[in-house]
Protein backbone atom coordinates (compact mmCIF):
# COMPACT_ATOMS: atom_id res chain seq x y z
CA UNK A 1 0.00 0.00 0.00
CA UNK A 2 1.22 3.43 -0.90
CA UNK A 3 1.89 5.65 2.15
CA UNK A 4 -0.51 8.56 2.61
CA UNK A 5 0.95 11.98 3.28
CA UNK A 6 -0.97 14.00 5.88
CA UNK A 7 -2.81 17.18 4.92
CA UNK A 8 -4.13 18.43 8.24
CA UNK A 9 -2.11 19.29 11.37
CA UNK A 10 -2.11 17.13 14.48
CA UNK A 11 -4.11 18.03 17.59
CA UNK A 12 -6.09 21.20 18.01
CA UNK A 13 -4.25 23.15 15.35
CA UNK A 14 -6.77 24.29 12.71
CA UNK A 15 -6.43 23.90 8.97
CA UNK A 16 -6.66 27.21 7.13
CA UNK A 17 -7.08 28.02 3.48
CA UNK A 18 -3.57 29.51 3.55
CA UNK A 19 -2.23 26.09 4.58
CA UNK A 20 -4.15 24.46 1.74
CA UNK A 21 -2.71 27.02 -0.70
CA UNK A 22 0.82 26.32 0.52
CA UNK A 23 0.36 22.59 0.07
CA UNK A 24 -1.06 23.11 -3.41
CA UNK A 25 1.94 25.28 -4.36
CA UNK A 26 4.31 22.59 -3.12
CA UNK A 27 2.55 19.99 -5.28
CA UNK A 28 2.98 22.09 -8.43
CA UNK A 29 6.77 21.95 -8.16
CA UNK A 30 8.20 20.02 -11.11
CA UNK A 31 10.19 16.97 -9.94
CA UNK A 32 13.33 18.19 -11.71
CA UNK A 33 13.25 21.65 -10.11
CA UNK A 34 15.88 22.42 -7.50
CA UNK A 35 17.15 25.39 -5.47
CA UNK A 36 20.21 26.29 -3.44
CA UNK A 37 18.85 26.37 0.11
CA UNK A 38 21.11 29.13 1.41
CA UNK A 39 20.45 31.37 -1.60
CA UNK A 40 16.73 30.97 -0.97
CA UNK A 41 17.24 31.62 2.73
CA UNK A 42 19.14 34.86 2.03
CA UNK A 43 16.37 36.02 -0.31
CA UNK A 44 13.78 35.30 2.39
CA UNK A 45 15.85 37.23 4.94
CA UNK A 46 16.03 40.24 2.61
CA UNK A 47 12.27 40.22 2.03
CA UNK A 48 11.18 39.18 5.53
CA UNK A 49 9.15 42.37 6.08
CA UNK A 50 7.02 41.65 3.02
CA UNK A 51 6.60 38.02 4.07
CA UNK A 52 5.62 39.06 7.62
CA UNK A 53 8.32 36.85 9.13
CA UNK A 54 10.30 37.88 12.20
CA UNK A 55 14.02 37.47 12.79
CA UNK A 56 13.36 34.77 15.41
CA UNK A 57 11.25 32.82 12.92
CA UNK A 58 14.10 33.06 10.41
CA UNK A 59 16.44 31.63 13.05
CA UNK A 60 14.12 28.61 13.29
CA UNK A 61 14.05 28.26 9.49
CA UNK A 62 17.84 28.42 9.46
CA UNK A 63 17.94 25.59 12.00
CA UNK A 64 15.46 23.51 9.97
CA UNK A 65 17.59 23.88 6.84
CA UNK A 66 20.62 22.47 8.65
CA UNK A 67 18.76 19.18 9.11
CA UNK A 68 18.62 18.69 5.34
CA UNK A 69 21.93 17.00 4.51
CA UNK A 70 22.36 18.51 1.03
CA UNK A 71 23.02 22.12 0.02
CA UNK A 72 20.72 21.74 -2.97
CA UNK A 73 17.04 21.15 -2.33
CA UNK A 74 15.97 18.66 -5.00
CA UNK A 75 13.94 15.51 -5.44
CA UNK A 76 11.04 14.26 -3.37
CA UNK A 77 12.75 13.78 0.00
CA UNK A 78 12.49 17.33 1.37
CA UNK A 79 10.89 16.53 4.74
CA UNK A 80 13.06 17.15 7.83
CA UNK A 81 12.00 15.60 11.11
CA UNK A 82 14.08 16.90 14.05
CA UNK A 83 12.73 16.66 17.57
CA UNK A 84 11.90 19.86 19.42
CA UNK A 85 14.96 19.33 21.60
CA UNK A 86 17.32 19.02 18.61
CA UNK A 87 15.68 21.96 16.86
CA UNK A 88 15.90 24.10 20.00
CA UNK A 89 19.62 23.40 20.32
CA UNK A 90 20.30 24.50 16.73
CA UNK A 91 18.07 27.55 17.22
CA UNK A 92 20.45 28.77 19.95
CA UNK A 93 18.50 27.34 22.89
CA UNK A 94 15.12 28.77 21.98
CA UNK A 95 12.41 27.96 24.55
CA UNK A 96 9.92 25.23 23.48
CA UNK A 97 6.89 27.55 23.58
CA UNK A 98 8.74 30.19 21.53
CA UNK A 99 9.90 27.52 19.10
CA UNK A 100 6.34 26.30 18.51
CA UNK A 101 5.12 29.86 17.98
CA UNK A 102 7.73 30.61 15.33
CA UNK A 103 7.18 27.29 13.58
CA UNK A 104 3.52 28.29 13.26
CA UNK A 105 4.64 31.63 11.74
CA UNK A 106 6.70 29.80 9.11
CA UNK A 107 3.76 27.55 8.27
CA UNK A 108 1.33 30.47 8.04
CA UNK A 109 3.75 32.33 5.75
CA UNK A 110 3.82 29.35 3.40
CA UNK A 111 7.55 28.73 3.82
CA UNK A 112 7.16 25.18 5.15
CA UNK A 113 4.34 22.63 5.26
CA UNK A 114 3.48 20.42 8.21
CA UNK A 115 3.50 16.69 7.55
CA UNK A 116 2.28 15.42 10.91
CA UNK A 117 2.27 11.76 11.88
CA UNK A 118 -0.76 10.03 13.42
CA UNK A 119 0.53 10.76 16.95
CA UNK A 120 2.15 14.12 16.16
CA UNK A 121 5.72 12.82 16.51
CA UNK A 122 8.37 13.51 13.89
CA UNK A 123 10.12 10.51 12.43
CA UNK A 124 10.93 8.64 9.22
CA UNK A 125 10.18 5.06 8.24
CA UNK A 126 12.27 3.00 5.85
CA UNK A 127 11.28 0.05 3.69
CA UNK A 128 12.87 -3.38 3.62
CA UNK A 129 15.65 -2.22 1.32
CA UNK A 130 16.64 0.56 3.71
CA UNK A 131 15.22 3.31 1.50
CA UNK A 132 13.18 6.14 3.00
CA UNK A 133 9.53 5.23 2.65
CA UNK A 134 7.80 8.15 4.41
CA UNK A 135 8.81 10.97 6.73
CA UNK A 136 6.72 13.03 9.15
CA UNK A 137 7.93 16.52 10.02
CA UNK A 138 8.32 19.75 8.03
CA UNK A 139 8.26 19.77 4.24
CA UNK A 140 10.70 22.24 2.63
CA UNK A 141 9.14 21.92 -0.83
CA UNK A 142 7.61 25.44 -0.75
CA UNK A 143 11.13 26.88 -0.66
CA UNK A 144 11.87 25.27 -3.99
CA UNK A 145 8.46 25.96 -5.52
CA UNK A 146 8.58 29.66 -4.59
CA UNK A 147 12.32 30.28 -5.05
CA UNK A 148 11.81 32.74 -7.94
CA UNK A 149 9.12 34.59 -5.97
CA UNK A 150 11.43 35.02 -2.98
CA UNK A 151 14.26 36.25 -5.20
CA UNK A 152 11.92 38.73 -6.91
CA UNK A 153 10.74 40.07 -3.54
CA UNK A 154 14.33 40.38 -2.34
CA UNK A 155 15.36 42.29 -5.46
CA UNK A 156 12.40 44.66 -5.03
CA UNK A 157 13.43 45.29 -1.42
CA UNK A 158 17.04 45.90 -2.43
CA UNK A 159 15.93 48.30 -5.15
CA UNK A 160 13.80 50.20 -2.63
CA UNK A 161 16.75 50.38 -0.23
CA UNK A 162 18.97 51.76 -3.00
CA UNK A 163 16.36 54.36 -3.91
CA UNK A 164 15.99 55.36 -0.24
CA UNK A 165 19.75 55.67 0.09
CA UNK A 166 19.91 57.89 -3.00
CA UNK A 167 17.20 60.25 -1.74
CA UNK A 168 18.89 60.48 1.66
CA UNK A 169 22.20 61.29 -0.02
CA UNK A 170 20.45 63.95 -2.10
CA UNK A 171 18.99 65.54 1.04
CA UNK A 172 22.35 65.49 2.82
CA UNK A 173 24.18 67.10 -0.11
CA UNK A 174 21.48 69.74 -0.61
CA UNK A 175 21.48 70.62 3.10
CA UNK A 176 25.22 71.05 3.10
CA UNK A 177 25.24 73.08 -0.11
CA UNK A 178 22.41 75.41 0.92
CA UNK A 179 23.82 76.05 4.40
CA UNK A 180 27.27 76.95 3.11
CA UNK A 181 25.96 79.01 0.19
CA UNK A 182 23.75 81.03 2.58
CA UNK A 183 26.79 81.74 4.75
CA UNK A 184 28.73 82.84 1.66
CA UNK A 185 25.85 85.04 0.54
CA UNK A 186 25.69 86.75 3.93
CA UNK A 187 29.47 87.17 4.23
CA UNK A 188 29.82 88.63 0.74
CA UNK A 189 26.63 90.73 0.97
CA UNK A 190 25.24 89.11 -2.17
CA UNK A 191 21.89 90.70 -3.07
CA UNK A 192 18.93 88.37 -3.35
CA UNK A 193 16.98 90.82 -5.54
CA UNK A 194 17.74 92.82 -8.63
CA UNK A 195 19.11 96.30 -8.32
CA UNK A 196 16.46 98.82 -7.34
CA UNK A 197 14.04 96.21 -5.92
CA UNK A 198 15.01 96.37 -2.27
CA UNK A 199 17.72 95.04 0.07
CA UNK A 200 19.01 91.50 0.30
CA UNK A 201 17.02 89.11 2.49
CA UNK A 202 19.16 86.11 3.25
CA UNK A 203 17.35 85.73 6.58
CA UNK A 204 14.13 84.82 4.78
CA UNK A 205 16.00 82.28 2.64
CA UNK A 206 17.54 80.75 5.75
CA UNK A 207 14.15 80.55 7.47
CA UNK A 208 12.72 78.81 4.40
CA UNK A 209 15.63 76.38 4.46
CA UNK A 210 15.16 75.60 8.16
CA UNK A 211 11.42 75.06 7.67
CA UNK A 212 12.17 72.49 4.94
CA UNK A 213 14.68 70.71 7.15
CA UNK A 214 12.24 70.68 10.07
CA UNK A 215 9.80 68.67 7.95
CA UNK A 216 12.21 65.75 7.63
CA UNK A 217 11.04 62.96 9.97
CA UNK A 218 13.49 61.04 12.10
CA UNK A 219 12.46 57.84 10.34
CA UNK A 220 10.76 58.19 6.99
CA UNK A 221 9.96 56.24 3.86
CA UNK A 222 11.20 57.12 0.41
CA UNK A 223 7.76 58.48 -0.51
CA UNK A 224 7.92 60.90 2.43
CA UNK A 225 11.47 62.04 1.71
CA UNK A 226 11.28 62.53 -2.05
CA UNK A 227 9.12 65.71 -1.97
CA UNK A 228 11.44 67.28 0.62
CA UNK A 229 14.49 66.30 -1.43
CA UNK A 230 13.00 67.89 -4.55
CA UNK A 231 12.20 71.13 -2.70
CA UNK A 232 15.71 71.30 -1.23
CA UNK A 233 17.21 70.69 -4.69
CA UNK A 234 15.13 73.55 -6.13
CA UNK A 235 16.17 75.88 -3.30
CA UNK A 236 19.81 74.87 -3.76
CA UNK A 237 19.60 75.68 -7.47
CA UNK A 238 18.00 79.06 -6.75
CA UNK A 239 20.61 80.03 -4.16
CA UNK A 240 23.43 78.92 -6.47
CA UNK A 241 21.89 81.01 -9.24
CA UNK A 242 21.95 84.05 -6.94
CA UNK A 243 25.65 83.55 -6.24
CA UNK A 244 26.50 82.91 -9.89
CA UNK A 245 24.55 85.98 -11.00
CA UNK A 246 26.44 88.09 -8.48
CA UNK A 247 29.79 86.66 -9.59
CA UNK A 248 28.99 87.39 -13.24
CA UNK A 249 27.88 90.92 -12.44
CA UNK A 250 31.11 91.66 -10.61
CA UNK A 251 33.24 90.39 -13.55
CA UNK A 252 35.62 88.66 -11.19
CA UNK A 253 38.86 87.56 -12.83
CA UNK A 254 39.44 83.84 -13.18
CA UNK A 255 43.00 84.36 -11.96
CA UNK A 256 43.35 82.48 -8.68
CA UNK A 257 45.48 85.09 -6.94
CA UNK A 258 43.07 87.90 -7.80
CA UNK A 259 40.14 85.88 -6.56
CA UNK A 260 41.98 85.17 -3.32
CA UNK A 261 42.73 88.87 -2.79
CA UNK A 262 39.09 89.73 -3.45
CA UNK A 263 37.95 87.31 -0.74
CA UNK A 264 40.47 88.57 1.78
CA UNK A 265 39.58 92.19 1.15
CA UNK A 266 35.84 91.60 1.30
CA UNK A 267 35.73 90.03 4.75
CA UNK A 268 36.57 93.15 6.79
CA UNK A 269 33.45 94.78 5.33
CA UNK A 270 30.58 93.64 7.54
CA UNK A 271 27.40 92.13 6.02
CA UNK A 272 24.04 93.74 6.61
CA UNK A 273 22.82 93.65 10.20
CA UNK A 274 20.26 90.90 10.76
CA UNK A 275 19.37 91.89 14.34
CA UNK A 276 17.13 94.97 14.61
CA UNK A 277 17.70 97.78 17.03
CA UNK A 278 21.52 97.74 17.17
CA UNK A 279 23.48 100.93 17.57
CA UNK A 280 25.59 101.93 14.62
CA UNK A 281 29.32 101.47 14.74
CA UNK A 282 29.24 98.12 16.58
CA UNK A 283 29.23 95.72 13.67
CA UNK A 284 32.17 93.30 13.61
CA UNK A 285 33.57 90.70 11.28
CA UNK A 286 31.16 87.74 11.21
CA UNK A 287 33.94 85.22 11.01
CA UNK A 288 36.04 86.63 13.84
CA UNK A 289 36.27 84.62 17.03
CA UNK A 290 37.12 87.53 19.39
CA UNK A 291 37.22 91.30 19.14
CA UNK A 292 40.24 92.85 17.45
CA UNK A 293 43.00 93.96 19.88
CA UNK A 294 43.58 97.66 20.27
CA UNK A 295 47.29 97.29 19.55
CA UNK A 296 49.11 94.87 17.25
CA UNK A 297 50.35 91.69 18.86
CA UNK A 298 53.31 89.60 17.92
CA UNK A 299 52.53 86.25 16.24
CA UNK A 300 53.72 84.33 19.30
CA UNK A 301 51.32 86.28 21.53
CA UNK A 302 48.43 85.62 19.12
CA UNK A 303 49.15 81.90 19.14
CA UNK A 304 49.40 81.81 22.93
CA UNK A 305 46.16 83.72 23.43
CA UNK A 306 44.35 81.49 20.90
CA UNK A 307 45.70 78.36 22.60
CA UNK A 308 44.56 79.70 25.98
CA UNK A 309 41.03 80.32 24.68
CA UNK A 310 40.75 76.86 23.13
CA UNK A 311 42.28 75.16 26.17
CA UNK A 312 39.79 76.88 28.48
CA UNK A 313 36.92 75.81 26.26
CA UNK A 314 37.93 72.15 26.32
CA UNK A 315 38.25 71.83 30.09
CA UNK A 316 34.56 71.47 30.88
CA UNK A 317 33.05 69.47 28.02
CA UNK A 318 34.54 67.24 25.29
CA UNK A 319 34.15 68.41 21.72
CA UNK A 320 32.59 65.07 20.79
CA UNK A 321 29.86 65.59 23.37
CA UNK A 322 29.06 69.02 21.92
CA UNK A 323 28.84 67.60 18.39
CA UNK A 324 26.61 64.77 19.59
CA UNK A 325 24.25 67.27 21.21
CA UNK A 326 24.35 69.75 18.31
CA UNK A 327 25.02 67.82 15.06
CA UNK A 328 23.49 70.46 12.76
CA UNK A 329 26.41 72.85 13.29
CA UNK A 330 28.52 70.59 11.03
CA UNK A 331 26.40 71.69 8.04
CA UNK A 332 28.06 75.11 8.26
CA UNK A 333 31.65 73.87 8.53
CA UNK A 334 33.80 74.66 5.54
CA UNK A 335 36.23 71.81 6.14
CA UNK A 336 34.74 69.76 8.96
CA UNK A 337 34.95 70.24 12.74
CA UNK A 338 37.97 68.50 14.15
CA UNK A 339 38.94 70.90 16.94
CA UNK A 340 37.56 73.64 19.16
CA UNK A 341 39.12 76.20 16.83
CA UNK A 342 37.04 74.74 13.98
CA UNK A 343 33.89 74.89 16.10
CA UNK A 344 34.48 78.53 17.03
CA UNK A 345 35.12 79.50 13.41
CA UNK A 346 32.03 77.60 12.24
CA UNK A 347 29.89 79.25 14.93
CA UNK A 348 31.03 82.61 13.60
CA UNK A 349 29.53 81.67 10.24
CA UNK A 350 26.37 80.04 11.59
CA UNK A 351 25.47 82.99 13.81
CA UNK A 352 25.11 85.23 10.73
CA UNK A 353 22.77 82.72 9.11
CA UNK A 354 20.70 82.68 12.30
CA UNK A 355 20.27 86.46 12.18
CA UNK A 356 22.53 87.10 15.18
CA UNK A 357 24.48 90.32 14.84
CA UNK A 358 28.25 90.54 15.08
CA UNK A 359 27.72 92.82 18.10
CA UNK A 360 25.79 90.16 20.04
CA UNK A 361 28.31 87.50 18.98
CA UNK A 362 31.26 89.60 20.20
CA UNK A 363 29.47 90.35 23.48
CA UNK A 364 28.86 86.64 24.08
CA UNK A 365 32.51 85.81 23.39
CA UNK A 366 33.74 88.50 25.77
CA UNK A 367 31.32 87.39 28.49
CA UNK A 368 31.36 83.59 28.18
CA UNK A 369 34.59 82.94 26.34
CA UNK A 370 34.94 81.93 22.70
CA UNK A 371 34.38 78.21 23.34
CA UNK A 372 31.18 78.53 25.38
CA UNK A 373 29.80 81.16 23.00
CA UNK A 374 30.37 78.78 20.08
CA UNK A 375 28.55 76.00 21.94
CA UNK A 376 25.59 78.31 22.55
CA UNK A 377 25.43 79.18 18.83
CA UNK A 378 25.42 75.45 18.04
CA UNK A 379 22.64 74.89 20.60
CA UNK A 380 20.53 77.73 19.19
CA UNK A 381 20.94 76.30 15.71
CA UNK A 382 19.94 72.83 16.96
CA UNK A 383 16.79 74.10 18.65
CA UNK A 384 15.69 75.69 15.38
CA UNK A 385 12.23 77.26 15.41
CA UNK A 386 11.90 76.75 19.18
CA UNK A 387 13.86 80.03 19.56
CA UNK A 388 12.00 82.84 17.82
CA UNK A 389 14.71 85.50 18.34
CA UNK A 390 18.19 83.96 18.35
CA UNK A 391 19.90 87.35 18.76
CA UNK A 392 17.80 88.33 21.76
CA UNK A 393 18.23 84.86 23.24
CA UNK A 394 22.02 85.09 22.98
CA UNK A 395 22.04 88.56 24.57
CA UNK A 396 19.89 87.28 27.45
CA UNK A 397 22.32 84.41 28.08
CA UNK A 398 25.25 86.83 27.93
CA UNK A 399 23.57 88.96 30.59
CA UNK A 400 23.06 85.89 32.79
CA UNK A 401 26.67 84.82 32.28
CA UNK A 402 27.81 88.32 33.26
CA UNK A 403 25.81 87.98 36.48
CA UNK A 404 27.27 84.50 37.11
CA UNK A 405 23.79 82.97 36.75
CA UNK A 406 24.37 80.86 33.64
CA UNK A 407 26.00 77.48 33.05
CA UNK A 408 26.34 75.79 29.70
CA UNK A 409 26.04 72.27 31.13
CA UNK A 410 22.21 72.14 31.44
CA UNK A 411 21.85 73.33 27.84
CA UNK A 412 23.96 70.45 26.51
CA UNK A 413 22.33 67.90 28.81
CA UNK A 414 18.84 68.95 27.72
CA UNK A 415 19.76 68.56 24.04
CA UNK A 416 21.33 65.15 24.64
CA UNK A 417 18.32 63.93 26.63
CA UNK A 418 15.97 65.17 23.94
CA UNK A 419 17.95 63.40 21.23
CA UNK A 420 18.00 60.12 23.18
CA UNK A 421 14.28 60.36 23.91
CA UNK A 422 13.48 60.81 20.21
CA UNK A 423 15.97 58.24 18.98
CA UNK A 424 17.90 61.04 17.33
CA UNK A 425 21.14 60.86 15.48
CA UNK A 426 24.57 61.99 16.55
CA UNK A 427 27.43 62.66 14.26
CA UNK A 428 31.00 63.76 14.48
CA UNK A 429 32.31 65.88 11.63
CA UNK A 430 36.05 65.69 11.38
CA UNK A 431 38.28 67.51 9.05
Amino acid sequence: MEPHQSTTPFGRRPLTLAHVASQAAAKTRPPEKFAHKWNVFRAICASRARLAVSERALAVLDALLTFHPETVLAGEDLVVFPSNRQLSLRAHGMAPATLRRHLAVLVDAGLIVRRDSPNGKRYARKDGAGELEIAFGFDLSPLVARAEEFESLAEAVRAEERALKRVREKITICRRDIAKMIVTGIEEAVPTRREGQGPANWTAIHELFRSMVARIPRTATREELEPVADELAMLSAEVLNLLETHVNSQNISANESQTERHIQNSKPNPPFDLEPGLQEGRVDDPGSMVSEPSAPQRPQENERSEATRVSAATKAYPLGMVLDACPDIADYAKGGIGSWRDLIATAGLARAALGISADAWREAQETMGAGDAAVIIAAILQKGEAISSPGGYLRALSAKARAKEFSIGPVLMALLRGKLAKGGRGRHATG
